[in-house]
């Protein structure tokens, strides 16, 4: 049976607790146009976690066009990351950046992160 592309809640982090748990255990990496926190976890499966500021951003419209971006992305390499927990925060250049070029910088963190994972315990 292939694998779903799906995103439901299960695969996100929407909790204070889980957020905070992230940012206390986790391991920081990041590039230009985002920032991630990432940490291992129990449940089986890679679990999102989004931050995009009204300071960093502005406006809702913004805001939501880079939290779309960051979802699709994480929706289309979830089954390639290990069991970890991300919180992924924008960056103020993500604001004027294109759809394309942010894709580009998730897709780097993705690779990352499970590169992390298979050289140590600790994302």
């Amino acid at each position: 049976m292939p694998r779903r592309l799906t995103l439901p809640a299960r695969l996100r982090l929407r909790r204070k607790k889980d957020f905070d748990a992230v940012y206390a255990r986790g391991r920081r990496l990041g590039d230009g146009y985002f920032g991630m926190t990432a940490t291992l976890n129990g449940a089986g499966v890679a679990r999102l976690g989004l931050a995009v500021a009204v300071r960093v951003a502005g406006g809702a419209v913004e805001r939501n066009r880079i939290r779309r971006v960051i979802k699709e992305s994480f929706r289309l390499h979830q089954h390639a990351l290990p069991a970890v927990d991300l919180v992924v925060s924008a960056r103020a250049p993500a604001r004027a950046a294109p759809g394309a070029l942010l894709r580009a910088s998730l897709d780097g963190l993705w690779k990352k992160v499970a590169a992390q994972c298979a050289t140590s315990p600790r994302p």
